[in-house]
């Protein structure tokens, strides 16, 4: 009987390397030879004899694993393929029959970096052509829609949930201003299934002889649909292996508040997905009227057993996430691992909106500047000065971007004696009413006044960092090792404008001196200037502070790789294990150390491509600690350089704002709608409706 090529004797005669090619793609196909061996070991344990014998199951647990009849003792398959220095002599020559032993014997083997290196190089040998498990997976999808019930009710169903789905996927109305039968705006939904219907006579006939668009039936099919996409969702969810949640609290126009809760994971095909999952009504806007429905959302999605699995929450807008009593704290006292990750730039803004909630002066510098604005745009005439004398308009000043704040400071700091002339000029001339004169001169008096030209000259100083920042923050490709060091040159650069104030103070001081005007006084100035500075580092030092859990994220940037293998980067590796203590730091480190090492590794372009190259080879239970890594770091929003800016998806839901249907309707047509790629690709959709929709009042009646 002719030997198998894949047998350990095969291979210890005859070397896979000095194989021809067409030989060693048959060993890979054949795998590892698992002959049935006898292999026993007599022990001892308190006094009594043991007889412990060789297990089949071990091939399943470990499927590198080889056996030889002749031996009688265990192999490691990749390693005795491709022999790499360093691997013990005893897997490869001898073999392993140490029964006792033989778990600690395993899992020491599979830490060593040739045998992750086997594995991989087995791997990657003459990757197999996917099309024909491509046109198996069309061949089956071609039988299942061939094998759809035939039943004549279910069928005529199906084509309205079709109507539906039509509907919700280009955001249009399903209720029109009259749907009597011979009304002529039936609106869009029911026009649409009379067109369906003039094109199938089974469809047609049964409309004529029964109403199958009421609105109940409309309504009842939509939350069925709702609860399908929910339910196919939170399933994907208790599958992966880590989550992260992002919410956003707003109002829709007629004001009722509501919290926009959306789920992001990795799904069974290895895809970042973000889900919209629903509109939840809030009574109130506080941190605890917030944490307890996300709680009670959280729950009912992630069982108790599941908690784990929660490693980031984000929240867009919300500043009452801020502090010991905010949201993200009260979320993570009951789910440990969930980080706190914010929208870089809206951080920014809250700090900026410190410095005026907490210094009146300042809030009075910023409310008289928005007036320069305010009083030129009211009137074409007062324009017409303004682009005559400055020949330029004055950008507006608003208390929501304060990017838009810098322009208005520096155009009044740059042009002051343009402005004095535009207002002398109106109050000199005839042709203005006494309103536009008298505000004209309350400006002229504005900018003369100390205390408004200093916080103008202050605030010319800081704002160009702040402009610098915010544009940093707003990049599409942010991560969080960036955040970290763009905040460390924001602190610096508003700690020299802090220790340059004494002498702008000084300086003023001075200058009103020689003008005559009366001077607020250096100590006082000092001290106002002062509180500015040290409120924005404060605020800075505190709402940016999360980062440090984030820098597991530079472990494995690809740009990094021939860096840390020259010096490993044992700080961040510490830090991340500290974050996620999930991790195994031995394994991870072996596993970091021959990544770096490869150049295979180094062309990846971040995170996710990094992850594609483990799953696309089939190599995540050797590397399975990278690969864990790898899922936190892509499932963590705005970690990754290769996703879009966190709240992607809170962007495509804002236009279901603007109305004011029920919730539950709300809900279902805003899945449709940002969900519609998910409907799509769920094939047994309108069954899974189907089924629901007929255990329902509605759906008996429709059924008669």
């Amino acid at each position: 009987m002719e030997e198998k090529n894949n047998t350990v004797k095969s291979l210890i005669v005859k070397p896979f390397k000095s194989r021809t090619h067409e030989e060693k793609v048959k060993v890979k196909e054949l795998g590892p030879d698992r002959p049935d061996i006898k292999l026993e070991q007599q022990t001892t344990d308190r006094g009594r004899s043991y007889t412990r014998t060789f297990s089949r199951t071990w091939f399943s647990i470990k499927p590198w694993l080889t056996a030889c009849s002749e031996a009688n003792a265990l192999f490691c398959f990749p390693c005795l393929l491709f022999k790499s220095s360093g691997t013990d002599p005893a897997w490869i020559k001898t073999g392993i029959t140490d029964i006792k032993h033989i778990s600690q014997k395993t899992k020491r083997h599979e830490r060593t970096v040739s045998h992750m290196e086997n594995v991989l190089r087995l791997a990657t040998f003459d990757k197999i052509n996917s099309s024909r498990q491509l046109d198996k997976g069309c061949r089956v999808k071609v039988r299942k829609q061939q094998d759809v019930d035939k039943n004549t009710n279910r069928l005529i169903l199906s084509k309205i949930i079709d109507c539906v789905k039509f509907c919700g996927a280009f955001e249009l109305a399903l209720h029109g201003q009259d749907e009597t039968k011979d009304s002529e705006t039936p609106g869009v939904f029911r026009g649409l299934v009379d067109f369906v219907a003039s094109l199938d006579a089974v469809l047609q006939e049964h409309l004529q002889t029964a109403e199958r668009t009421s609105r109940a039936v409309q309504n009842e099919l939509l939350d069925c649909m709702l609860l399908v996409l929910k339910e196919h969702i939170i399933d994907e969810v208790r599958t992966s292996d880590f989550v992260s949640i992002q919410a956003d609290e707003t109002t829709d126009i007629s004001t009722q508040r509501q919290l926009v809760l959306l789920i992001r994971y990795v799904d069974k095909a290895h895809r970042v997905q973000e889900r919209f999952l629903e509109f939840i009504p809030l009574q109130s806007a506080t941190p605890d009227s917030i944490a307890t429905v996300l709680l009670d959302r959280l729950s009912s999605i992630l069982p108790e057993d599941q908690k784990h699995k929660l490693i980031s929450q984000s929240y867009d807008g919300a500043s009452v996430t801020r502090g010991a009593s905010g949201v993200q704290k009260k979320v993570q006292e009951v789910y440990v691992n969930a980080h706190y990750v914010h929208c870089y730039a809206h951080q920014l803004n809250l700090i900026m909106q410190q410095v005026t909630s907490h210094i009146p002066e300042v809030s009075q510098f910023f409310s008289d500047l928005a007036g320069f604005s305010a009083f030129f745009s009211r009137s074409p005439k007062r324009r017409s000065v303004l682009d005559k004398v400055m020949a330029r308009r004055l950008p507006g000043a608003c208390s929501v971007g304060w990017d838009v704040h810098s322009p208005a400071v520096n155009t009044v700091f740059e042009h002051k004696d343009d402005l004095l002339q535009c207002f002398q000029t109106i109050r000199d001339s005839e042709e203005f009413d006494p309103t536009t004169v008298r505000e004209a001169g309350g400006f002229v008096r504005l900018l003369e006044d100390d205390a408004f030209s200093f916080f103008l000259k202050l605030f010319h100083l800081i704002m160009p960092h702040v402009d610098i920042l915010s544009s940093q923050l707003q990049k599409r490709t942010i991560d969080s090792v960036f955040v970290h060091s763009v905040m460390q040159q924001f602190t610096k650069n508003i700690q020299k404008c802090r220790d340059f104030l004494p002498t702008l103070c000084e300086e003023h001081v001075v200058s009103q001196q020689e003008t005559k005007h009366g001077s607020l006084g250096s100590g006082r100035l000092q001290r106002v200037t002062a509180e500015v500075c040290d409120t924005i580092l404060a605020h800075a030092d505190h709402r940016f502070a999360f980062t440090k859990h984030l820098l597991s994220a530079t472990l494995l940037q690809p740009n990094r790789f021939l860096q840390y293998n020259n010096q490993f980067p044992e700080e961040a590796l510490k830090t991340t294990v500290e974050a996620y203590p999930m991790l195994n730091k031995a394994k991870l480190k072996t596993e970091l150390g021959l990544i770096y090492s490869m150049d295979e590794f180094r062309s990846c372009r971040g995170a996710v491509s990094l992850f594609k190259l483990f799953m696309d080879n089939n190599v995540q239970d050797t590397f399975s600690e990278t690969v864990t890594l790898l899922k936190i770091i892509i499932t963590t929003p705005m970690s990754t350089a290769e996703s879009d800016r966190c709240f992607s998806t809170l962007r495509r839901i804002k236009t279901f704002l603007r109305n004011t249907m029920s919730q539950d309707r709300l809900n279902a047509l805003a899945m449709l709608s940002i969900e519609k790629n998910l409907v799509k690709n769920i094939p047994d959709f309108n069954h899974r409706v189907t089924e629901k929709f007929i255990h329902s009042r509605t759906g008996q009646s429709f059924l008669t």
